[in-house]
């Protein structure tokens, strides 16, 4: 099985209590899942708010992913500040499911990390678990969640690392990972996933992507990476335009707010029942709420 492809990083739709709503979340997987064009989902992400969830509740998620879309291929995040919470973390999704593991910064990293740390962490997690693993390269202007040429070289050692979710949100960046990737692993797929820069990505060349627009607007996502694949570059940019549109809104500052954002939209939309989000995390104004809206209808109008 590939490692590349389009992924949709799901939501975690919650009751007002802040417990999950596996109806809800159930209908969301099999509507994005229905999506053409999608390789599968990634699981647990910040956009899934999994920071919030207990080991049991995180592979609920999975469990519930892999029972409703038997086929689709699996990602689920981990988080941890410590490597083995981290192993056990993902040991758990593992046996609920999912396919291969993605290892998120911890957030003490952003400090500023100690490289031997940052290897040592990633290598014991696929040590660990003895699944494939996902580096996620962070927003170059998120300190130390951003990996530099030579500690992105060094992670590139480990032999499990089967591909980059690469979030730098810059196109210079995107491409020195691209280039430093298919110098060192050319089988590493390279994960375009700045959701407002995803066209020009797509056109330097990318393994695929993954991100949270894909939970809202699939087809538009897909439709964009296969726009620029088969050579339709304006259909692309105008495309582009449409999705960027909308995801300058849904992570504009302060950007912990995407994922109450995109609940926003798709309990507007009817596909969830409530745009809760555990606490402090605050509910989002019916003016913003209207905004994003406004912004979401030129995408619905390109994925009919």
């Amino acid at each position: 099985m590939t490692a590349g492809g389009i992924y949709a990083a799901t939501i975690a739709p919650m009751h007002e209590d802040g417990a999950l709503d596996m109806a809800s979340l159930e209908r969301h997987f099999a509507q994005v899942g229905a999506t053409s064009g999608l390789a599968g989902l990634l699981l647990n992400g910040h956009a899934g708010e999994g920071v919030y969830f207990s080991r049991e509740e995180a592979s609920e998620v999975v469990r519930l992913a892999r029972a409703t879309l038997p086929e689709a291929r699996l990602l689920a995040a981990v988080g941890a500040e410590s490597t083995a919470q981290a192993v056990a973390d993902g040991q758990a999704a593992l046996d609920a499911g999912a396919d291969a593991i993605m290892v998120f910064a911890p957030f003490s990293w952003a400090l500023g990390p100690d490289p031997r740390a940052v290897v040592a962490h990633h290598r014991g997690i696929a040590e660990g678990t003895g699944a494939p693993i996902y580096l996620f390269q962070g927003s170059v202007g998120s300190g130390g969640l951003h990996y530099g040429d030579e500690l992105l070289a060094r992670l590139l050692e480990i032999g499990a690392v089967a591909g980059i979710k690469e979030g730098s949100w810059e196109t210079r960046a995107y491409e020195g990972t691209r280039r430093i990737a298919r110098a060192l692993r050319p089988e590493v797929a390279v994960m375009a996933s700045g959701d407002e820069h995803l066209f020009p990505c797509f056109l330097i060349g990318s393994d695929g992507s993954a991100v949270s627009l894909a939970a809202v607007i699939p087809e538009a996502v897909t439709a964009l990476d296969a726009h620029v694949r088969e050579g339709r570059i304006e259909a692309a940019r105008d495309l582009h335009a449409r999705i960027y549109g909308l995801a300058r809104l849904v992570y504009a500052a302060p950007g912990h707010l995407a994922a109450a954002r995109l609940k926003a939209v798709l309990a507007a939309l009817g596909r969830i029942d409530s745009a809760s989000c555990r606490a402090p995390t605050p509910a989002i104004s019916a003016d913003e709420t209207a905004a994003l809206m406004a912004a979401l209808q030129p995408c619905l109008e390109v994925s009919r």
